[in-house]
């Protein structure tokens, strides 16, 4: 297997961690173990506790039945705990695409999205969303582009990096799509719970189609990033053991202390999420008002879930701006040419709490500029 540099990454090894300003996160503010195990009494006795042995490979039960909760119809033996979604995905090609295989990948997306798949040996084509449309997905278009060696199609809704959300009859015809064709649908779903408007949420793939997967994890919508805990959830068993075997030869298990908690978090989840989609909502009121009183410089489609937008320069390349932000500002946009022919697109992250200083160091140096 030859894989592609996974040019997301490596831009953000050059800034991430040495920035002032990092206004492209794309994940929801953290917290520390400390803030964490103050949640629930006993915690931190039971962390101290913790016996530091091999992990189960599935995921420990506890991990496992709160992550079935999340869903409707979904039990933990249909859950399978991986090292945070990249894990997820890694797996789920390797183990579903080889030569001779097609699959169709909602874009832009994230890199290993398609990447993998390719890497296997698989045709990969995308299913373009467009910014003029709104960024919404065009069935009819994966309808033309479907083959009789059609696999996978993959979909990511609330999607990284424009925030859209698929109208929810738009779903239930994908999904009726999928059982008439014979594909399978892979669902990114990291960013459920934060739609704008809770009506807007969608069910999760895994409890609408008996043969689909539902990927999550602790890193975005709770803000987990560093507990590196992933999964998918799914009601096709064959599938689910093949997974379950493909995961020998990755990472076998999770680390006991992360997944000690990653439960605890996800028995608090609401609270968590809850502060998130306050925060978000804050400092996209914030976004929105910038973004009008600079209309002539870029063009805004406003996200309906999640921490990250997708707007783009009027004029300009996108590279170029974003180098010049960063070494004049100290501010760090992610151009689009990192999900692929975005020109002039950029991902902004607004999850965080320092997106406030980030969006003043910003709007100083369109000033002084």
């Amino acid at each position: 297997m030859r894989l592609a540099e996974f040019k997301l990454e490596r831009y953000f090894a050059r800034y991430e961690f040495s920035v002032p300003h990092l206004l492209c996160a794309s994940d929801c503010e953290s917290m520390s173990v400390r803030d964490l195990l103050a949640m629930e009494p006993g915690a931190g006795d039971a962390l101290h506790d913790l016996w530091l042995g091999y992990t189960e490979s599935a995921g420990h039960p506890a991990l496992r039945e709160q992550i079935a909760a999340l869903y409707e119809g979904i039990g933990p033996e249909q859950v399978l705990v991986h090292a945070g979604a990249e894990e997820a995905i890694f797996n789920l090609m390797n183990v579903l695409l080889g030569p001779g295989d097609h699959a169709i990948v909602h874009t832009p997306c994230y890199q290993s999205l398609f990447e993998v798949a390719r890497a296997a040996g698989c045709r990969v084509d995308p299913w373009e969303a467009r910014e003029d449309a709104g960024w919404a997905l065009d069935l009819d278009t994966l309808r033309r582009a479907l083959r009789p060696e059609t696999r996978l199609v993959v979909v990511n809704c609330p999607h990284n990096p424009t925030g859209y959300v698929m109208p929810g009859e738009a779903f239930a015809e994908l999904v009726a799509l999928s059982q008439e064709r014979g594909f399978l649908l892979f669902s990114d779903e990291v960013y459920r719970g934060l739609e704008a408007d809770p009506r807007d949420r969608l069910p999760a793939l895994c409890e609408v189609d008996p043969r689909g997967v539902s990927l999550g994890v602790t890193s975005k919508s709770y803000g987990l990033a560093g507990l590196r805990i992933g999964w998918v959830a799914t009601r096709n068993a064959p599938l689910l053991a093949r997974l379950a075997a493909f995961k020998d030869y990755t990472t076998i298990c999770s680390s006991a202390p992360s997944e000690f908690l990653a439960a605890l978090a996800l028995r608090h989840g609401p609270e968590i999420v809850a502060r998130n989609r306050a925060l978000i909502r804050d400092n996209l009121a914030a976004l929105d008002a910038f973004f009008r009183r600079h209309e002539d410089r870029f063009c805004w489609t406003p996200p309906r879930a999640g921490p990250i937008a997708f707007p783009s320069l009027r004029q300009g390349d996108v590279e170029a701006y974003c180098d010049e932000l960063v070494s004049g500002a100290g501010v760090l946009l992610l151009p689009g040419t990192t999900y692929g022919p975005y020109e002039r697109n950029f991902r902004i992250g607004f999850g965080r709490g320092t997106f406030a200083a980030g969006l003043r160091a910003w709007e100083d140096h369109i000033h002084a500029h």
